[in-house]
């Protein structure tokens, strides 16, 4: 009877053993080692227009908070090819009228929003106050509307942008610690961005941003209406509080916030 208990519990504990050693599941085929992938139908602009110039301020230091964001290792503006090929649509119309667009961020992960949330927890930090939000308190900035969680832009189909000439004039780079300048200022006065005279830079959380705000010059105005013009004729629509923000009315994922890196290796 010893013996046969002895021969089970040998049996039990090399049973154990071999569960111990089966393989770790394969990762699914939606995970890659820098994140989750997109959707098949989200594609880096630069394959549906290479002419839209891009200015992708997360993925570097000149920004509201000072520093690359979490999940931008790759300056690329990501959408959805549907709100892709209207914008190109815009391009093709702005280039008609001596302009092109320039975008300043597009798909956004939802990681960065994270990242924007705990950064405005911190006080402390505001390094870039002097620049992009001069005259309004820190902690007003999510209540006043000017950051959002969560975001359009983490569905793929709303971007920030602007208007530049064609041809375009060189844009002088930003140096970390070099001295900021409010993006109240007029132009001239401000980071000399290559982008028409928009009345305020962008990110810039004043009331002067908002896109119907009073006391802009003429120039500053009709460039406004012009941005607006293009984008509502393809089917965008702005949100009042920035001048830079449309968002594409006919999204292909209105309930679904995204949160893969905003890179190549993201893509189908």
């Amino acid at each position: 009877m010893r013996r046969r208990t002895a021969v089970v519990l040998v049996v039990v504990v090399a049973a154990l053993a071999a569960g111990c050693q089966r393989p770790a599941p394969r990762p699914t085929p939606s995970a890659t080692p820098t994140g989750p992938r997109a959707p098949a139908d989200i594609v880096d602009l630069t394959t549906v227009d290479a002419g839209v110039r891009t200015d992708i301020r997360y993925a570097g230091a000149h920004n509201f908070v000072g520093r690359p964001i979490d999940g931008y290792p790759e300056p690329l503006c990501l959408l959805t090819r549907r709100a892709a090929a209207a914008l190109s649509r815009v391009q093709a119309a702005a280039l008609d009228r001596g302009h092109s667009l320039k975008v300043y961020d597009c798909y956004r992960p939802q990681r960065a929003v994270n990242e924007f949330v705990a950064w405005a927890k911190r006080p402390q930090e505001q390094q870039m106050k002097a620049e992009f939000y001069p005259d309004v308190p820190k902690e007003r900035l999510f209540a006043d509307g000017y950051l959002g969680a969560p975001t359009a832009h983490s569905r793929g189909s709303t971007l920030d942008l602007t208007l530049v000439p064609a041809p375009t004039p060189t844009q002088p780079g930003y140096r970390p610690g070099q001295p900021l300048l409010p993006c109240t200022a007029p132009a001239g006065r401000r980071f000399a961005d290559d982008s028409v005279d928009m009345g305020t830079g962008f990110d810039c959380f004043d009331p002067r941003a908002h896109t119907a705000a009073p006391g802009l010059t003429d120039t500053a105005r009709r460039n406004r209406a012009l941005l607006k013009e293009l984008m509502t004729a393809q089917g965008f629509e702005n949100y009042p509080r920035e001048w830079w923000h449309y968002r594409y009315v006919d999204e292909p994922y209105p309930d679904t916030w995204f949160d893969f890196p905003v890179a190549r290796s993201s893509l189908r």
